[in-house]
């Protein structure tokens, strides 16, 4: 008996607890049925209860809630501004809403059921979903910038009357936009549109007594030394300031500034992409000719460590220069010279450049006009050049404007004065080229044009019939001579194009001897000047003999050589003095 009471006791505790679990269940299947589509108890957005509601009831009642005024105001140093709001954010009720009807739906039934059974009792607050337009922003916040910040002022050293100055550099300040954006946002998020101040940041980059000595002492080791940037014919000199500015005052050498440099200075003079070569012959001569060229890309970061190391050198030696050749990667043409002719004009085997700043206008005209004649010009294996025959006749019906030339011991107007800037530049190419020179006479006096950017001694004047300029194709193929001329750079060259037959030609540097000053400036009278006045119609030059050897090898034995001697006369100044009536 007593068993069967107790086993009865068992079943009802046992139906009890089964009723218990079936009503949980009945309770939490309400529940979630319920709240299926509904946003659970407790999320408040914002302050906003929005539990209990659909996704729309909330999204509803969150937009007639929500209305940020237009305008809120940013406060900077004891300034006021505005900010438009409507230009900078918009708020993403729908995201917002979607939200808050996830919460307590992450997929773990117990947690889940846990935390939305303590819902009714505890509240989750949940921020609004804020875009903020960060372009219309930070150009609001440069805006404030402008009037409020104060740039620092990085230190610098520089020359000033030959000395060394070192500017220590000022402390400058500026918004701290990153903490300003997370203020501004969590304002928002909270519906606080009350006047937010502007944080700022210090930006202190001056040197002490200490960092000044060392970088004047720096500086010191690199003023008077240059480094020079070079690529096949071009070189760029940075000397002084120059290298004073890659000086990092707190470390070694300012790579940024290195990169800049290159990127700015160097990169865009060398940078071109492969060019095709084109061939076109006419009536024996050539009247398009373009060489093919390997497409050419500075290899930026190879040529910013050579420069550290270079400014090393220089800073921590006695060198006073150091030359770097600029590393560049290369893409080749699709079509070479020796593709488009048969002639063997392959690639450039010389080089010669001018200058003529200062010309008058009509010497220019005259030296454009005569170096046409050359460009486009065929010389045949073995055959002997003349530059008098090239050139053809030099008057004023062949278009030849007057200009200065030597004549009669004196410099005077003449019709094509400004040729021998053309033989001169052919001179120089030849000399490079390494072809025999088989006639070539210098100037009667040293000529300003000619010593402008090259050493004295490399000039050939032409005077038809009696002086010429001559050299003999030796090489197993044709040459091409192509002119440039550049009037914005006041530049001349002559290029040669031919087959390297491994030639090698070498000049000394020029050598100047027995100098002798110019004679007294001699003054004539001239009535057709009136009087009081006088016009220099010469100039005075001093005289010199100067010399170098030229000298071609192949395989290591020469095959041609010869000295150049220029004997240059003295030069006079002439002067007329007016003795004619005064008008």
């Amino acid at each position: 008996m007593i068993k069967a009471t107790k086993l009865l006791l068992k079943r009802k505790g046992l139906i009890l607890f089964l009723k218990f679990i079936l009503f949980i269940a009945t309770v939490v299947f309400s529940f979630n049925l319920y709240y299926q589509d509904r946003i659970f108890p407790g999320i408040i957005v914002s302050g906003i209860r929005v539990g209990g509601m659909t996704k729309t009831q909330a999204e509803t009642i969150l937009s007639e809630n929500i209305r940020p005024p237009e305008k809120m105001s940013i406060l900077a140093k004891n300034r006021s501004f505005e900010l438009s709001l409507k230009d900078v954010i918009s708020y993403d009720l729908k995201q917002t809403t979607e939200t808050a009807f996830n919460f307590y739906r992450s997929g773990d039934l117990i947690k889940d059921n846990y935390n939305r059974a303590v819902s009714h009792f505890s509240v989750k607050n949940i921020p609004i979903k804020i875009d903020i337009n960060e372009e219309a922003l930070d150009e609001y916040l440069q805006v404030i910038s402008s009037q409020i910040s104060t740039e620092p002022k990085f230190p610098s050293v520089f020359l000033e009357e030959n000395e060394i100055v070192i500017d220590k550099g000022s402390a400058g300040e500026s918004i701290d936009t990153t903490s300003f954006k997370k203020t501004f946002e969590e304002h928002l998020a909270s519906r606080d549109y009350s006047s937010i101040e502007v944080p700022f940041k210090k930006n202190d980059p001056t040197l002490g007594e200490e960092e000044a000595g060392i970088l004047r002492l720096r500086a010191e080791k690199l003023l008077g030394k240059n480094l020079s940037i070079v690529y096949d014919y071009q070189t760029l000199l940075i000397d002084n300031e120059d290298v004073f500015l890659f000086l990092d005052p707190k470390q070694e050498f300012n790579q940024q500034k290195i990169s800049d440099y290159i990127r700015r200075e160097i990169a865009p003079k060398l940078n071109h992409e492969p060019q095709d070569a084109v061939f076109r012959f006419e009536n024996g001569k050539v009247i398009e000719f373009l060489p093919s060229k390997e497409g050419i890309t500075v290899n930026e970061k190879e040529l910013g460590q050579d420069i550290i190391k270079s400014l090393r050198t220089l800073e921590t030696s006695e060198e006073k220069s150091v030359s770097i050749q600029i590393p560049v990667h290369t893409a080749r043409p699709k079509v070479t010279n020796e593709e488009v002719n048969n002639l063997g004009i392959k690639e450039l085997i010389g080089r010669g450049v001018s200058k003529f700043r200062g010309s008058i206008s009509t010497r220019i005209h005259n030296i454009s006009l005569a170096s046409s004649k050359f460009n486009g010009i065929l010389v045949a294996p073995g055959d002997t050049f003349s530059f008098n025959k090239t050139l053809g006749d030099v008057s004023s019906f062949t278009g030849y404007k007057q200009a200065y030339v030597i004549r009669d011991g004196r410099t005077v107007l003449g019709d094509g004065g400004g040729v021998c800037q053309v033989s001169t530049t052919l001179f120089r190419a030849l000399l490079k080229a390494g072809l025999p020179i088989i006639e070539r006479r210098a100037h009667s006096y040293r000529v300003g044009y000619y010593e402008q950017e090259s050493p004295p001694g490399l000039d050939a004047t032409v005077f038809d019939p009696t002086t010429d300029l001559k050299f003999k194709n030796d090489t197993p193929a044709h040459i091409l001579i192509q002119t440039i001329f550049d009037a914005k750079t006041s530049t001349l060259i002559f290029e040669i194009y031919g087959t390297n037959d491994g030639r090698v030609a070498t000049t000394t540097k020029p050598v100047v001897t027995s100098v002798v000053p110019p004679p007294e400036d001699l003054y004539q009278d001239d009535p057709a000047i009136p009087s009081g006045t006088t016009k220099q119609i010469d100039y005075k030059a001093w005289g010199a003999k100067v010399t170098f050897n030229y000298r071609v090898e192949r395989n290591g034995e020469t095959i041609y050589e010869k000295t150049f001697l220029s004997n240059y006369r003295p030069w006079q100044a002439v002067f007329l003095r007016g003795t004619g009536p005064v008008n």
